[in-house]
């Protein structure tokens, strides 16, 4: 099964998974395009994503300390990359009783654009349509909510709430309605089989630095899209055999295998 990873997403990846440092060092473009080079991204394409990226106001320029044209991540990129963390790198389970976060929205027809947007911005943040007007998602996602939404000045059109679920259908069978949960298992099948194998490979060698960070990367960037579409449910609220644990633990194995090691070859050019 081919798998399609844009070269702007995987500047995300890259950023997230070594770009981060105390004092926010840009990292030079040469450095760009020699890292992405490994994964089949030309300079051109790298280039181009870069200057999205900075249009979004998600990276800027910045000379490093030798005088080399760089780009260093923006204020509202490290909060969004931090958020980020607290998801992809999730450690324990979800229960039940930590209670339902909804966002409950009205935006003037003049405005209807923002309409569209805001729905958008809640469906990418995992949640779920429990009426019109009305999305829900886990409590645990307030504060990624609430950023997400004041850094997109969306926050004047929306009420978020806390509460419980009680009733009148069993919450197992609501959240069935609120979520696709046949689309959400579909991805994880889908993760388990490009990474699993992966996985079973480098747990009997060790890899080199270069194919550490070229598969470790590929799998931050495939993996951290699912903790998004599957905003953290209860598995007392999942059919049986869900897929999400057993992927969780295949890219928490390759994590522990492969992000260490992959450090080395991105900072063997700084």
């Amino acid at each position: 099964m081919a798998e399609q990873h844009t070269p702007r997403s995987l500047i995300v990846s890259l950023y997230g998974a070594y770009g981060r440092t105390p004092d926010n060092a840009p990292l030079p473009v040469a450095e760009l395009i020699r890292l992405l080079a490994v994964l089949g991204v030309d300079a051109p394409s790298v280039r181009s994503s870069v200057s999205r990226l900075k249009r979004r106001g998600l990276l800027e320029p910045r000379r490093t300390a030798e005088g080399a044209a760089g780009y260093a991540l923006s204020a509202d990129a490290r909060q969004l990359l931090d958020d980020g963390d607290r998801r992809i790198y999730a450690a324990g389970e979800p229960h039940e009783d930590e209670g339902w976060l909804l966002a409950v929205f009205s935006v003037p027809e003049a405005e209807r654009h923002k309409r569209h947007l805001l729905r958008s911005r809640l469906g990418r943040l995992g949640f779920g349509t429990a009426a019109p007007g009305v999305w829900i998602a886990p409590a645990a996602l307030y504060q990624e909510t609430r950023h997400t939404l004041q850094r997109l000045q969306l926050d004047p059109y929306v009420d978020l709430f806390c509460g419980e679920h009680l009733g009148f259908a069993p919450t197992a069978e609501a959240v069935g309605r609120w979520w696709d949960l046949a689309a959400i298992a579909k991805l994880y099948e889908e993760f388990l089989d490009l990474h699993e194998p992966v996985l079973r490979a480098w747990s009997t060698r060790q890899p080199s630095p270069e194919e550490a960070y070229r598969d470790y990367l590929l799998a931050l960037d495939s993996w951290r899209r699912l903790p998004y579409a599957d905003p953290g449910l209860p598995a007392e609220l999942l059919p049986a055999g869900w897929p999400g644990g057993r992927a969780a633990a295949v890219f928490g194995g390759l994590h522990g295998l492969l992000r260490d090691a992959g450090e080395a070859f991105v900072r063997r050019g700084a």
